[in-house]
């Protein structure tokens, strides 16, 4: 396939005719490709974050997913908004299928790398917030901080959290993580 055009919008039945080997996201039928490897930084923060939601939700209903993992926000509308969060937590099962997640899931997290923390703390918090998605994290390894995002009102509001502190999960009552095992 070739490579999608910055200015053409596509939906969700074209994303699914594109390479495999190449990571696309599509936010409102715009194409973004997604850098490549993450750093071993990234992938230490992600297992260690899996590993926590994992070992916290063994015997529950929700269920914690890593990228690539297709989550389609406007599934039911307009089809053309695909992002490839870091994790997700979808407690709702009829939202997954053999694409990923159809619809919104209860928690999104993105942990930022210079080349994605613009695209992550603007457009995709937009979206997130406008589609709503309950619970966001933005998660920063630079910093070593996380904001979490809890939706209000239709608004996202916001509270950062240091590398020392152990975080409530809103989505997930009586989940915490520790902060100082993530970093």
């Amino acid at each position: 396939m070739p490579v999608p055009l910055k200015n053409h919008k596509y939906s969700y039945v074209d994303y699914c005719t594109w390479d495999n080997n190449e990571r696309w996201e599509l936010i409102d039928g715009v194409a973004y490709a997604l850098s490549p490897a993450p750093t071993p930084a990234h992938q230490r923060i992600s297992r260690e974050l899996s590993f926590q939601f994992n070992s916290f939700l063994k015997g529950k209903l929700c269920e914690v997913f890593t990228a690539p993992f297709d989550v389609r926000l406007n599934a039911d509308k307009e089809n053309n908004t695909v992002v490839q969060p870091d994790l997700v937590v979808i407690c709702d099962h009829s939202k997954i299928d053999e694409g990923g997640c159809r619809g919104v899931p209860d928690l999104i997290i993105e942990i930022l790398s210079p080349s994605t923390a613009r695209q992550d703390r603007m457009v995709k918090f937009q979206k997130y917030q406008q589609a709503g998605v309950q619970e966001y994290w933005l998660v920063d390894p630079e910093t070593k901080t996380v904001q979490v995002c809890l939706l209000d009102n239709k608004r996202y509001y916001a509270t950062v959290h240091s590398d020392a502190e152990i975080i409530s999960v809103a989505m997930l009552p009586g989940c915490k993580i520790d902060l100082k095992d993530v970093f």
